[in-house]
Parts: structure tokens; C-alpha cells; sequence
């Protein structure tokens, strides 16, 4: 490992760069991932951080997790019987059932995904 120095006044300040982030926006589950780890294992976000690889292990979450909540999703409507015809004859029932999974399968992904290890 090669490291260059800059004089400032008397003092050799060494050019640490850091690594690149991968591209990619942070959306809901990553940034409560990101919250989580900071507020409860602040030892592995400091590790992350330290060693450039956190943006990419939220990132990695924040995939699983949007694929997981869209699969479970898709899986309750199915089960319980919530389909477009449901939609077409009553949109007030179909809105309150699929709130009701959307929220079921966010605390699904939320237990299996961004609150665990």
C-alpha cells in the first residue's frame, strides 16, 4: 500500500481516498435497514462504514427485501381471494384488504429482513 503525504504547516497529512460507493438510491427498506444498524449494532454499522462496504450491504437488503415484500404480496392476494374482479365490484373492500396485506407483508419483511442479523 502506497500512501502520499501533503505538508500542511509542519505536518505531513497523508491523501486517504475513499472507496467508491456503488451506484444506487436508498429507498424505504434500505434507509431503516442503514437506521437500525446504527441505533442497535453499531458495531458491524462502524465496521461497514470503516471498511466502504456499507452503502453495498444496504443496498444487497433493500433487493432482497423489495423482492420479498412483492412476492408475499402477491401470495396473500392470491390466498385470500383479492383480484381485479374484487376491484371492479367493490373498490372500497378491495383497498382495505390489500392495506391490510401491504401491511402484514411489510411486518413479514421487516421481522425476517431489516431487523435481523
Amino acid at each position: 500500500m502506497e500512501l502520499t503525504y501533503e505538508k500542511c504547516g509542519d505536518y505531513l497529512i497523508p491523501n486517504l481516498l475513499p472507496s467508491r460507493e456503488p451506484e444506487g438510491e436508498l429507498r424505504k427498506f434500505g434507509r431503516m435497514r442503514r437506521q437500525y444498524l446504527k441505533e442497535h449494532r453499531s458495531g458491524i454499522y462502524s465496521g461497514l462504514l470503516l471498511i466502504g462496504k456499507l452503502k453495498e450491504h444496504l443496498l444487497a437488503v433493500q433487493e432482497q427485501a423489495e423482492q420479498r415484500f412483492d412476492v408475499l404480496i402477491e401470495q396473500m392476494a392470491a390466498a385470500e381471494g383479492v383480484t381485479e374482479q374484487l376491484k371492479a365490484a367493490d373498490q372500497m373492500l378491495w383497498v382495505r384488504k390489500m392495506n391490510n396485506i401491504r401491511a402484514r407483508a411489510e411486518e413479514v419483511v421487516l421481522a425476517e429482513l431489516i431487523y435481523h442479523l
